[in-house]
């Protein structure tokens, strides 16, 4: 099995880097491979809305080449996705943003490329806005039916300076417990194939509200 996790800050080996790096630590020891790759620091633009990856259905997107339909590939083939974003202005880095925009988009026209894989999300903040950014990513997780292993509080670490995060007891506790849940997790999903009858996906509903 594997993780593949997304550091969404520009800063390499940042707060948020070491954060995600606490979890995969724990999957490691659990027996799970893991790659991080970061995309805080790519050209990566946003969505324009086009609708063509949901025509064309190839589990590409049209914009220029910019290393995204890549790292989808990556994310398709991967057990489990960790999204780790520092927190700018209340809310995940603008990169991280249009990188998820994007690549959850593809998935979800392309019959659900993430449904039912387990995924999770970790935030490096210095004071506030973290539960905020928390929640952006975890819509991208809820939408698409992943499963979200839990931890002992909000996954949010605290730190300024990169390497700060490590001296947060707490916040490092907090990613330890969910690298430990998100592997477990990620055994019982794997032991239960072929034993336990996933539900079948229903097409999607769409309803707007202008009479």
């Amino acid at each position: 099995m594997k993780v593949v996790a997304f550091n969404g800050s520009p800063k390499k080996t940042g707060n948020t880097f070491h954060a995600l790096k606490m979890v995969t630590d724990e999957l490691e020891k659990a027996g799970i491979e893991t790659e991080i790759i970061q995309v805080g620091n790519q050209a990566i633009r946003g969505c324009t809305a086009c609708g063509i990856c949901k025509k064309n259905k190839n589990e590409q997107c049209v914009l220029p080449d910019d290393g995204l339909n890549e790292l989808l590939q990556k994310m398709k083939h991967a057990d489990g996705i960790l999204l780790g974003s520092p927190v700018h202005f209340a809310g995940m880095g603008g990169t991280m943003k249009s990188f998820l925009d994007r690549a959850f988009y593809v998935a979800g026209a392309n019959g659900g490329l993430m449904r039912h894989k387990v995924g999770a999300s970790v935030v490096a903040v210095r004071r506030s806005g973290g539960l905020p950014a928390f929640n952006q990513l975890n819509n991208f997780l809820s939408y698409a039916e992943m499963l979200m292993p839990t931890s002992n509080y909000w996954n949010v670490i605290h730190g300024t300076s990169p390497g700060e995060a490590t001296q947060d007891v707490e916040g490092a506790q907090i990613m330890r417990v969910l690298g430990k849940n998100m592997a477990w997790l990620m055994k019982l999903v794997e032991h239960g194939k072929g034993s336990v009858v996933p539900p079948e996906q229903e097409a999607k509903a769409y309803m707007h509200f202008v009479r």
